[in-house]
């Protein structure tokens, strides 16, 4: 007999005998007869139950925190400038890929890094006025531009007499007695290990990823060697000339610590050697831990500023009266196409102003912008911006820089 002739004979007895049981058989009924639209569930002592899954999976949210790294360097480095402090103080995961050399690689790709100049203005003893600038045909300086730098708040000494020098995109700042470590992408200011020696109007510059500093210290001669990745300074050198007031430049693997004055006093007796200080130049060379022939700016002068740019160093000296401004081929491999190694050329020098004069209330400050130089002038009345075109050997004014204090810093880093 069927299920289905079963079931009629169940329902046939149950009526004939009038009982109000139906309910009870109908349900035994389902019991034994699985419904065929339903899933099927087989159990045994041997074999485990079996659990149908739905047909659409259960979908579970994801947050950009969870992407890999390869994905959040992609979306993250296409954000503005301006977002990059934001994203840095998110966790310390984000702030690790920002400070990663892969983003800076994926900014320049997407066309998101430009050269940026930045100037350090002080203000007092302890803090810095920063003003950020785009190196442009505009040069607009708006008000979101110019953005107070304060020390950190474990960190008090005088920085009056401060220089600065880039590895990358970090900016480092020397004082006397401090070294900090300013990221002009997060706006973030961290102190470094303090160097060896305190020094005032020293030399500094980078050359090949380190900090070399000399001068300005009337008991040592010694020169400094910064590593940003293990914070620690050592001594690499001395000097050849015990110098202050000094202008220090970084081009080619040498470090060139170029004029100031002999530290000492400048007597009678010494003073033919002290003005010849003020336009000779020592040149360390890095790689071999060792000093190439010394160098003297033609016609003498005091060197009031030098930057490296386009593969040479490029200096203005001072002659009382008057400047000139002078090229000195720093390319070693004899590929620059300007003359043999060490070879000085006069350049046209910048058309300053004529209502203001060459002396000691007059401040410079250069700074090398690809194939250009960027020269600083700061007077009682004004900050005066030139700009000389390393290829066109032509020079051009740029608007005016708000009012700034006596001491200036220049530095050009990619942002």
């Amino acid at each position: 007999m069927t299920v289905t002739e079963m079931a009629g004979v169940v329902r046939v007895r149950s009526h004939q005998s009038n009982s109000n049981n139906s309910r009870h058989f109908s349900r035994l009924i389902k019991s034994c007869c699985p419904n065929p639209d339903a899933p099927s569930h087989s159990f045994s002592p041997f074999n485990p139950i079996v659990v149908v899954k739905p047909k659409f999976p259960t979908i579970r949210k994801t947050s950009i925190c969870c992407l890999p790294d390869d994905i959040l360097y992609d979306i993250l480095s296409r954000v503005p400038l301006s977002s990059l402090p934001s994203i840095s103080a998110v966790c310390r995961r984000w702030a690790r890929l920002v400070d990663a050399d892969t983003f800076s690689l994926l900014r320049r790709m997407h066309a998101r890094l430009h050269p940026t100049l930045f100037v350090f203005s002080l203000v007092n003893t302890t803090s810095f006025s920063t003003l950020r600038l785009f190196v442009d045909d505009s040069w607009n300086v708006s008000r979101n531009d110019v953005v107070p730098f304060r020390l950190p708040s474990d960190v008090h000494a005088d920085i009056s007499h401060a220089r600065v020098t880039a590895v990358g995109r970090k900016v480092f700042i020397v004082s006397r007695f401090n070294c900090l470590c300013f990221d002009p992408w997060t706006g973030m200011v961290k102190p470094r290990s303090e160097p060896v020696w305190p020094r005032k109007r020293f030399a500094i510059a980078a050359v090949n990823g380190r900090v070399y500093v000399a001068g300005g210290s009337p008991h040592a001669s010694e020169v400094e060697e910064f590593n940003p990745d293990t914070n620690e300074w050592r001594v690499v050198s001395d000097a050849p000339r015990r110098r202050y007031g000094c202008v220090g430049v970084g081009v080619e693997s040498v470090f060139y610590i170029i004029g100031g004055l002999k530290i000492g006093g400048a007597s009678d007796t010494r003073a033919a050697e002290a003005r010849a200080f003020a336009s000779s130049m020592d040149l360390y060379d890095v790689a071999s831990r060792g000093w190439l022939k010394t160098r003297s700016v033609p016609g003498g002068g005091c060197v009031v500023a030098a930057c490296g740019a386009h593969g040479h160093v490029y200096v203005l000296a001072s002659h009382a009266v008057e400047l000139s401004f002078w090229r000195f081929n720093a390319t070693r491999n004899g590929s620059s196409g300007s003359g043999t190694f060490g070879e000085w050329c006069r350049m046209r020098p910048p058309p300053m102003p004529a209502q203001v004069r060459v002396g000691g209330g007059v401040k410079y400050s250069s700074v090398g912008v690809e194939e250009k130089v960027v020269l600083i002038q700061v007077n009682k009345i004004q900050a005066n911006v030139f700009i000389f075109d390393c290829v066109t050997q032509e020079w051009s004014s740029a608007p005016n820089l708000p009012h700034f204090v006596q001491r200036v810093a220049t530095i050009c880093v990619d942002c």
